[in-house]
C-alpha cells in the first residue's frame, strides 16, 4: 500500500503530482537543490530533503541521494515525474532494490525504449512503420536534410537539422555534448527530416492485469528547437483526414505498448502526413508534459491511475474515450525573436485570470493552471525555462483556442521576458484556426512576423508608464490636484523611457482642461493613480495597469502588454561594456571556445558555445573583424552581461 510519496523532480511537475496525492490523502516528500530551497514545491510538500548543489548533475540527477531522502523522509513511494531520472532504468530498478514503489514502468520496458534506436528496431519487427536509421558517416547528399537526434532522452535537446553535408560533422558533435549534459549518454543517430508534417502522439495506460488503453491522441505540431509550444487533442489531423486514421493511430499505439510489456502511462509517438501516413518516433516512457490536454478530453487524471496500476490494482470500466477539445501553451521563460534566448530573473507578478482549476480537470469552458512559478519565484540558468502551462477545454476547438488566447492576453506576468505575445499571436493564425499547422510553423511564420502589430502601441504604453509615474510621486497629498498642475502656462514635462532599443520621449503638462500632449489633442485622461491609468480616445475608454520592478515600468492593457525601460538622464560611461565587446545573453558556463586571439573572423562564425538551461547556444560575430580579446575559458560560468569577447571591426 502506498501511504506517502517521494517526487524525484521539480517546478510544476512536482506540484501537480503532489496535487492527486493531496486528494488521494498520501503524504508528499519534495526533494530540492540549494536553487531551489524557496520553490513553491518545497513549501507546499509536507516534507522536503535538501539535495546539495545546483547543477541536474549534483542534484536531481543523482539518483542515489533521492533514494536516500525518501527512506530518510519515510516516503515508500517514488514518483519520477518527466526529465532528470523519469526514464532511467537502472535507477527504476534501484527505486524497487530499496524497497520502494516505483510509479513507472518497468525496468526492462524502460530500457527496451530508451534508446531510440532500439526501439524503432523493435517497433519494426512489431509492423509499426518507422523512418530509416541513417549513419553518420555514410549520409549523402540526395538523403538530405537529416535529424541528428540524441539516442536517449527528449525535450529537443540533442537535436540539429543538418541541410548541407558540410554541416554534419559540426552538428552531430554539438548534439552529442548537449545530449551528453542533459541525459549523461552521447548517442546520436540520424534519420530522414521531413520540413513538413504532423506530430501525434497517442497517449497509452497499461496495467499488470492485460489490459491497454490508448486515451486517443494529440497534435504536438507547433514546435520551436524540437520542443513542443503548444499541444491539443484531439489531432485537428486526424479529424481532418477522418477515415480509420483515428483507429489505426491507436491500435499502433497499442501495439507499441504491448511488445514491451509495458505498466504504467507511457506515450508512443509519429510523425504523420497530411496523406494520413505516419511512422513511430519513439516512446516517452513516462508521463508526458502535455499529458492535462488528455485529462480534460477523456475526463481522467492520469497521475490517479498512475497510483493505482502502481499499487497493482487493474483498469476497469470501458476505455475512455475523448469529448470536447482541450488546447494546452507552455509558457516560456524566453525571447522567441531572439533566437528563443532563455531568460533569467526574478518573476515580480505571476497572474493568470479567469483560472477554473489547478492542477487538476475543469469543467467545459474552463481554464486549468499548471505552474511552477509563483510571485517572488527565481528563474535561473540551471533548468528548464518553462514557468507554466495554461489549458483551455471547451465543446469546440475555435472556442478552445479563443479563450485560452483570452486568458494569456489577460495574464500579467512581470519580471522576466516571456513567450505569451507568440502564444497569443501563434493560437489566433489563421493556418492554426484551420487545422492546418505542421511542424515547419515557425519556419514559415518567424515569431517577429506573427507577433508584429499585435501588441499595444509602445508610444501609447509609454504615455501611460508617465501619467502613472507622475501619481506615484505626487503620492496621498493633495490628490485632487493633478501633478503638474500650474495656474499659469507653464513648459511641457518629460520623462523618456525605451522599448528595446527604442527610445520614446514623453511630454505632457496638465492645463485647466486636462491632459496636453504637444501638437496634438491627444486621449482624454479620465484618471490615474500609481497602479492604473484609464484613458479615453475619441469616446473609448481603455482601462491600463501598471507594476514596476528594478528600472522597468509593466503595462498592461486590453491588446496585451509592453514592458519599458525608464532610461536615466545621465549615464556612468564607466558602466558601459568597451566598443566591440561580445557579452553573455544569459547567465551559463562556457562550453566551448572557438576562436583564439589574432583571428579573423567572417559575419556570422561562431565565436564561443554556451551550456544554460540544458540548452546549448552559439555566439556568433556580428560582422566580420578580428578578435582583440577573449576574457573567458571552456568551464567558466558567466553572469548575463559579461564581456565574452571584444571584435575589432573591419575598417
Amino acid at each position: 500500500m502506498i501511504t506517502s510519496v517521494l517526487v524525484a523532480n521539480r517546478g510544476e511537475i512536482a506540484r501537480r503530482i503532489f496535487a492527486t496525492c493531496r486528494r488521494r490523502g498520501l503524504a508528499t516528500v519534495a526533494v530540492f537543490s540549494d536553487a531551489d530551497a524557496g520553490s513553491p514545491h518545497v513549501r507546499e510538500a509536507d516534507s522536503a530533503v535538501r539535495l546539495p548543489g545546483a547543477a541536474p548533475a549534483e542534484t536531481y540527477l543523482r539518483g542515489d541521494l533521492v533514494i536516500e531522502a525518501a527512506l530518510r523522509a519515510g516516503a515508500d513511494a517514488i514518483h519520477p515525474g518527466y526529465g532528470f531520472l523519469a526514464e532511467n532504468a537502472d535507477f527504476a530498478r534501484a527505486v524497487g532494490d530499496a524497497g520502494l514503489t516505483w510509479i513507472g514502468p518497468s525496468p526492462s520496458s524502460i530500457t527496451a525504449m530508451a534508446s531510440k534506436v532500439e526501439a524503432k528496431r523493435r517497433m519494426a519487427a512489431a509492423g509499426v512503420p518507422v523512418l530509416e536509421l541513417l549513419d553518420p558517416a555514410t549520409i549523402t547528399e540526395a538523403e538530405l536534410p537529416v535529424l541528428v537526434k540524441a539516442s536517449a532522452g527528449g525535450g529537443g535537446r540533442g537535436m540539429r537539422i543538418v541541410r548541407t553535408l558540410d554541416g554534419l560533422k559540426d552538428a552531430v558533435a554539438s548534439a552529442a555534448r548537449e545530449a551528453a549534459a542533459a541525459f549523461g549518454d552521447p548517442e546520436v543517430f540520424c534519420e530522414r527530416y521531413l520540413n513538413s508534417g504532423h506530430h501525434i502522439e497517442v497517449q497509452v495506460l497499461a496495467d499488470a492485469h492485460g489490459t491497454v488503453w490508448a486515451l486517443g491522441e494529440r497534435e504536438c505540431s507547433l514546435q520551436r528547437r524540437h520542443q513542443k509550444v503548444i499541444e491539443e487533442a484531439p489531432a485537428p489531423l486526424v479529424d481532418r483526414i477522418g477515415g480509420d486514421l483515428r483507429d489505426r493511430l491507436l491500435a499502433a499505439g497499442r501495439e507499441a505498448a504491448a511488445a514491451v510489456g509495458y505498466l504504467g502511462a507511457g506515450t508512443v509517438e509519429f510523425l504523420a502526413d497530411d496523406d494520413g501516413n505516419f511512422w513511430f518516433l519513439e516512446m516517452n516512457t513516462r508521463l508526458q508534459v502535455e499529458h492535462p490536454v488528455t485529462e480534460c478530453v477523456t475526463g481522467t487524471d492520469l497521475v490517479a491511475l498512475q497510483l493505482d496500476i502502481a499499487a497493482g490494482l487493474a483498469l476497469t470500466g470501458p476505455e475512455p474515450a475523448m469529448t470536447g477539445h482541450a488546447i494546452e501553451a507552455r509558457l516560456y521563460a524566453e525571447s522567441p525573436a531572439d533566437d528563443w534566448r532563455p531568460q533569467t530573473g526574478t518573476v515580480v507578478t505571476f497572474d493568470v485570470p479567469g483560472v477554473t482549476a489547478r492542477f487538476g480537470r475543469t469543467a467545459a469552458d474552463g481554464i486549468r493552471l499548471d505552474s511552477g512559478v509563483e510571485d517572488g519565484s527565481v528563474v535561473g540558468p540551471h533548468y528548464d525555462a518553462m514557468l507554466a502551462k495554461v489549458v483551455a477545454y471547451a465543446p469546440t476547438r475555435e472556442a478552445a483556442s479563443r479563450q485560452l488566447a483570452a486568458a494569456l492576453r489577460r495574464a500579467r506576468v512581470h519580471g522576466v521576458t516571456t513567450n505569451r505575445d507568440l502564444l497569443v499571436a501563434s493560437l489566433l493564425q489563421p493556418e492554426f484556426l484551420a487545422g492546418t499547422a505542421g511542424t515547419s510553423f515557425y519556419t514559415d511564420h518567424p515569431p517577429a512576423a506573427l507577433t508584429d502589430g499585435t501588441g499595444p502601441e509602445p508610444e501609447v504604453a509609454a504615455l501611460v508608464a508617465a501619467l502613472a509615474d507622475a501619481a506615484r510621486e505626487r503620492g496621498p497629498l493633495l490628490t485632487a490636484v493633478r501633478s503638474g498642475f500650474r495656474n499659469i502656462p507653464v513648459g511641457y514635462r518629460s520623462r523618456t523611457y525605451a522599448a528595446g532599443e527604442h527610445e520614446i520621449e514623453v511630454r505632457y503638462r496638465f492645463g485647466r482642461d486636462g491632459l496636453e500632449l504637444p501638437g496634438t489633442a491627444g486621449p482624454a485622461l479620465v484618471d490615474a493613480t500609481a497602479e492604473a491609468v484609464v484613458l479615453d480616445h475619441d469616446g473609448i475608454r481603455r482601462r491600463w495597469t501598471v507594476g514596476r520592478f528594478d528600472d522597468r515600468v509593466v503595462v498592461d492593457g486590453p491588446q496585451g502588454t509592453v514592458e519599458l525601460r525608464r532610461v536615466a538622464r545621465f549615464t556612468d560611461p564607466s558602466a558601459q561594456p568597451p566598443a566591440g565587446a561580445l557579452v553573455a545573453p544569459m547567465p551559463g558556463t562556457v562550453v566551448r571556445v572557438e576562436v583564439s586571439v589574432g583571428d579573423i573572423v567572417k559575419a556570422g562564425q561562431p565565436l564561443l558555445r554556451l551550456e544554460a538551461m540544458k540548452m546549448e547556444h552559439v555566439v556568433h560575430a556580428p560582422e566580420a573583424g578580428t578578435v582583440a580579446e577573449l576574457p573567458v575559458r571552456v568551464g567558466q560560468q558567466v553572469s548575463q552581461d559579461t564581456p565574452l569577447a571584444v571584435l575589432v571591426a573591419d575598417g
